[in-house]
């Protein structure tokens, strides 16, 4: 009898009325003490409320029915294809919703409703993927801000690919400790890349040297981000690394220079094709013959090895507690292998590619040394 009134009386009534006896109804219907036959005739009345001119009712309706696992699956349905400002809380939190429906909606829908559904309270894997796979920039960066969204290594990787460009996804990203390692990489690349095109970096340095001096960057950088990689994914980056052409002799000498020895270990054992253990018992202890057999067996080189292995045999000192050492010290002790330190007659000409990067790696470990020394006074 109350619903007929209901009915009777909102053909008349003023829009804030409406919305607010509409926010009643829904909130009696979800009352389990309610007659059965007066809970049909509620929801009657609200799915009549439905077709309301006013989005404030239909957005009042929306918000008493957002967070019920009992409100009626055709009004919640009907709610989240409405406007924005309507579906919006029905989006983002109604437990009715399914996986299917909410990864239908970001096909379909405008970046703001994409993002609605990146910020519910959870988002499963699925859903995650479909919003890195066809989510605009504003879903992915709302994706990305949600802690209780559950992503994989291959969105993270998707959403790398299509906006890596972008500096606030970027930016986010990087600042998220899910991502994994080989996606982070592909990010510093493309903030290199920024630079390098970048107008006034261009027009400061000249494009040949902007290139060069994004690429050395891009390589630094790449060695620090190996100390934030977890050993269980270095697989994954250094098939990222090898896929892009930069897993080459050089970027393993500056790895083996900066101490980065868990990182070559990784390398050789995918190269190699050898076992994890055998490849760490060699690397810690192993003759200079049965080091040198695993260089060659991962395709290094053969003159390459003499300076390698110098470097290992430092770096095993250090770990033993024997030496203290970095890279600058390394980096000569290398540059000496190969006859190109100071005061010697200098590199075989076949070495003289080798030694000019080991010298580089050396001048960089200088210069970071002073830097850090300088800084060090300055804050006594």
């Amino acid at each position: 009898m109350i619903v007929r009134h209901f009915l009777k009386w909102i053909g008349n009534a003023r829009v804030g009325e409406r919305a607010a006896a509409a926010g009643a109804l829904a909130r009696a219907l979800l009352d389990h003490q309610i007659a059965f036959e007066d809970r049909c005739e509620a929801e009657a009345a609200l799915t009549l409320l439905l077709d309301d001119p006013s989005p404030k009712v239909r957005a009042a309706l929306a918000e008493a029915l957002s967070t019920s696992h009992h409100a009626p699956p055709q009004i919640v349905a009907a709610l989240a294809s409405d406007q924005d400002e309507v579906a919006a809380c029905v989006l983002v939190r109604s437990p009715l919703l399914t996986e299917v429906d909410l990864i239908d909606r970001v096909a379909s829908s405008r970046p703001s409703i994409q993002a609605l559904i990146a910020s519910r309270p959870v988002v499963s894997m699925s859903l995650s993927a479909a919003i890195a796979e066809v989510g605009a920039l504003q879903a992915c960066l709302a994706l990305v801000a949600n802690e209780g969204a559950e992503i994989a290594s291959l969105s993270f990787r998707r959403m790398a690919e299509r906006f890596g460009h972008e500096a606030a996804l970027r930016a986010a990203l990087l600042g998220d400790p899910r991502l994994p390692g080989e996606c982070r990489h592909m990010l510093l690349v493309a903030l290199g890349e920024a630079l390098r095109h970048a107008p006034l970096v261009r027009a400061l340095m000249g494009e040949a040297r902007a290139e060069r001096v994004t690429r050395e960057a891009c390589l630094r950088a790449s060695l620090t981000l190996i100390e934030h990689t977890a050993a269980s994914e270095h697989a994954a980056l250094i098939e990222h690394l090898r896929l892009r052409g930069e897993l080459t002799a050089g970027f393993l000498l500056r790895a083996i220079a900066h101490g980065k020895v868990d990182f070559l270990g990784s390398v050789l054992m995918t190269l190699s094709g050898h076992s994890e253990t055998r490849v760490r018992a060699i690397l810690a202890s192993g003759r200079d013959v049965a080091v040198s057999s695993l260089f060659g067996a991962s395709g290094l080189a053969k003159p390459l090895h003499g300076v390698f292995l110098r470097a290992l045999k430092v770096w095993r000192e250090v770990a033993a507690g024997r030496r203290v050492a970095g890279a600058q010290e390394v980096s000569w002790l290398m540059l000496q292998e190969i006859g190109a330190a100071p005061g010697q007659p200098g590199p075989a000409e076949s070495d003289r590619d080798v030694a000019a990067l080991i010298k580089t790696i050396h001048l960089e470990a200088l210069r970071d040394n002073a830097r850090e020394h300088a800084l060090a006074i300055a804050a006594a």
